[in-house]
């Protein structure tokens, strides 16, 4: 009986997953949302710079929070809050995390922050 517990659990959690990353949907329309955009994406500190045409940013939310997860070794960005801007867009608020736009199909980032500079023009 735990067995089939713990595989009925998994299941549900990747069923939500799934639901929670198709391309249609709209970050701002879930309280849980995961979702992968690829792109141009740069992070530059120090003299030290990466740039990749074919980069990718996983972003997730978790309630009103989201969070900007890079490959190619670039850090990432979290805690950051949007408002609604026109259609389906999103753009970032708060102290340092501005210039951050987002919706259903596009991310695009012009990020300053300590320093450091991240840009993005992705989609999914």
């Amino acid at each position: 009986m735990k067995k089939t517990v713990k595989i009925l659990s998994l299941f549900l959690i990747v069923l939500t997953v799934m639901i929670s990353c198709k391309k249609d949907t709209d970050p701002a329309d879930k309280d849980f949302f995961v979702g992968t955009y690829k792109g141009s994406v740069s992070y530059n500190k120090s003299g030290q710079s990466i740039t990749s045409s074919d980069g990718r940013v996983t972003v997730s939310k978790i309630g009103e929070t989201y969070s900007f997860y890079f490959g190619n070794n670039i850090p990432d960005i979290t805690g950051v809050k949007f408002e609604k801007s026109g259609d389906n867009n999103y753009v970032s608020v708060g102290s340092g995390l501005t210039g951050i736009t987002i919706n259903a199909s596009s991310l695009k980032m012009l990020v300053n922050k300590d320093g450091a500079t991240w840009t993005a023009d992705c989609s999914r």
